[in-house]
């Protein structure tokens, strides 16, 4: 169970179920070809996957003393878990996380996309050692590799059978898919500093700098005021502009996704305590889930 607390196992379980639904609940709908077989695809997302898994170990060990003060409960390694033991976990999360890649790649006979695995995993570590310190650069940092996760399943499940025969159809395609890469990168660079708000004390005492520590709170809490309109005009924009005329998932979107959205906007202008802003921040987890599965939902209500 420790192990499964170190490497977040809820979040890689909703990172599993995204890439999962894209694929089952909104590829095989269409009447496109798909470079991988299911259990391909099953690599590609156990590769996303040990990969993050490998990001959250290398974070927790750099993170040992902010969690002492922010979570001195949830502490794992350095306690539970030794901070060897931690790094032998994070090379061979890592390393495999890398090594199906390289054979993914070869599969597609795109041996270069290899290099994809291998950044992603130097992204991670780096983020860990010095980018979350900076101000704004670790929020979006985070924010970009999960909207990545979003786009690396086009790029090899759609791309590779992309040919001048189909590719006005597999522009599509993979347009809606970078709609919800960039519905993704928004919602969680927003929860980014939420969370930041939430985590300020152990932050200030590292010496970190984040935005809540540059500012204040009262101020970055109105940033992120400001900030949630972009999501709530976006939803209103697609639904006005590509799905006013499918009700049901119109419906959807307006309970399950700018509702909460919303909600979120409307408690973060009062947010004061750390209890307030992580429960903030776990709303807009839910939020991210909900408008994932919006894809399921919306190719339904089309067929």
């Amino acid at each position: 169970m420790k192990f499964l607390k170190l490497i977040r196992y809820h979040n890689l379980l909703i990172l599993a179920f995204m890439q999962l639904i894209f694929r089952y609940g909104f590829f095989k709908f269409q009447n496109i070809p798909l470079a991988l077989n299911d259990w391909q695809y099953g690599l590609l997302v156990l590769s996303t996957v040990l990969l993050a898994a490998g990001g959250y170990v290398i974070n927790n060990i750099f993170d040992q003393n902010t969690d002492n003060i922010n979570k001195p409960n949830n502490v794992i390694v350095g306690k539970t878990i030794s901070e060897a033991k931690a790094y032998n976990l994070y090379i061979g999360l890592t390393v495999s996380g890398v090594a199906i890649g390289f054979y993914l790649s070869n599969v597609i006979l795109k041996p270069g996309f290899a290099s994809i695995f291998i950044l992603i995993a130097a992204t991670l570590y780096f983020y860990a050692t010095s980018l979350k310190q900076m101000m704004l650069i670790g929020n979006s940092i985070v924010a970009l590799l999960l909207s990545f996760s979003v786009i690396i399943i086009g790029v090899f499940d759609l791309y590779p059978v992309t040919f001048e025969g189909n590719q006005q159809q597999m522009a599509v395609v993979f347009s809606i898919l970078l709609d919800y890469a960039l519905f993704t990168f928004i919602l969680n660079f927003i929860r980014e500093i939420v969370k930041d708000l939430e985590d300020v004390n152990g932050d200030y005492n590292q010496g970190m700098n984040t935005l809540p520590i540059a500012i204040g709170i009262n101020r970055t809490s109105k940033i992120v005021f400001g900030l949630s309109f972009i999501p709530v005009l976006a939803i209103l924009f697609y639904i006005n502009n590509y799905l006013f005329q499918l009700q049901f998932a119109t419906i959807y979107l307006l309970l399950f996704v700018l509702g909460p959205l919303l909600f979120f906007t409307l408690k973060i202008w009062t947010a004061k305590t750390k209890n307030d802003f992580h429960k903030l921040s776990l709303l807009l987890k839910w939020i991210l889930l909900f408008g994932i599965i919006s894809i399921v939902v919306i190719t339904i209500n089309m067929k």
